[in-house]
């Protein structure tokens, strides 16, 4: 169990090192994502091998109180946010003492879920002061819903997904746009932005090991963009300011109360911008999605090392685009996408 109280305060991140956590391309990682569990109540084939990830003992992976004290050490190093992942975050026993333990850190709290389970948890959110949350769906045709998640709750994710728009959370939709699965429904998710201020984030399809990835079930950039654009019109559709280090691409429809934006790691990467740092619920710190390389924090934190110069080697070594994928041609030499994690082992 987490006791707060012994923890000593930590001083704010305009106190810390912050050139501890600049890369040697000049980028400054300040936004960490840390992953509470390779579990997860679905089967999405895009993330999860169907025949599912290894099964390994609890010891293996961080407990309540390792995942505060790596998270702390990384606001004193001056991350300013965090965002909770998973597999799914909230089917970790006691997630919702871990989210109200992380809200008392001088960081903005975030999570991404796959909606099922926020009803069970949003006096946490409350309490921690979360205000944004990314929930993942794939279609708004619940058939369609449960074949690519190969689980079907479709309705209590809607029912959910409602509950944060009434409670005023800042909601995002994440979804992975795949060809000839659903593509057939950007502008369908372009229409839930009409009357409510939700974001909708397009997702290029990502190679992944165990995803049976090929670019010819992805869907680009340009080919999303220009859908939606023939659909609306092209003066209806316009660009939006993006935040610094924003993944996204951002577009608005005219008179629409929220926004889209596509997600381009694959066609349009922006790597020179990335300021994101993983953390795996093994206790792995990983500085590039793509990358296959890893740096075990938790083995040290256990002996009662200092994290911090395997935290700095870590950021010092990140290549300057995709773990050193420098090219997209289309395809990724498949013993490449192997030595990568299943996406759900490593946190969206």
């Amino acid at each position: 169990m987490l006791n707060n109280a012994s923890h000593h305060p930590i001083p704010p991140p305009e106190d810390a090192p912050m050139d501890l956590l600049v890369d040697s391309f000049g980028r400054r990682h300040d936004y960490l994502r840390m992953s509470l569990t390779e579990r997860c109540n679905l089967r999405c084939f895009y993330c999860m091998p169907e025949e599912g990830i290894p099964l390994r003992d609890k010891a293996h992976f961080m407990r309540d109180e390792e995942v505060f004290r790596i998270a702390e050490t990384f606001v004193r190093l001056g991350v300013k946010k965090i965002r909770l992942t998973g597999g799914e975050p909230l089917v970790r026993r006691g997630a919702g003492e871990i989210i109200r333990a992380l809200g008392t850190l001088p960081v903005e709290l975030a999570v991404t879920t796959n909606g099922i389970l926020i009803d069970q948890h949003i006096d946490a959110l409350r309490d921690a002061g979360v205000r944004a949350v990314n929930v993942s769906l794939d279609s708004l045709k619940e058939q369609r819903q449960a074949m690519i998640s190969r689980r079907n709750y479709f309705d209590r994710i809607m029912t959910n997904i409602r509950m944060l728009l009434n409670e005023n959370f800042h909601l995002k939709i994440n979804v992975v746009v795949m060809k000839g699965v659903n593509d057939d429904e950007l502008v369908d998710f372009v229409e839930l932005t009409r009357d409510r201020p939700v974001h909708i984030r397009f997702i290029e399809f990502m190679p992944f090991q165990g995803n049976q990835w090929n670019w010819a079930k992805g869907v680009g950039y340009e080919e999303m963009v220009t859908a939606i654009r023939t659909h609306y019109g092209e003066t209806s559709v316009s660009r939006l300011m993006e935040k610094p280090n924003e993944t996204a691409k951002c577009f608005g429809v005219r008179g629409y109360a929220g926004s889209f934006g596509v997600i381009s790691s694959v066609t349009h990467p922006f790597c020179n911008t990335c300021n994101r740092i993983r953390i795996t619920a093994d206790g792995k710190m990983k500085n590039c999605l793509f990358s296959s390389s890893e740096t075990d924090l938790l083995t040290p934190l256990r002996n009662g090392e200092d994290i911090v110069p395997p935290i700095v080697r870590s950021i010092v070594s990140k290549y300057a685009q995709r773990g050193g994928m420098d090219v997209f041609t289309g395809t990724v030499d498949p013993r490449r996408i192997d030595k990568n994690r299943s996406m759900v082992a490593i946190g969206g």
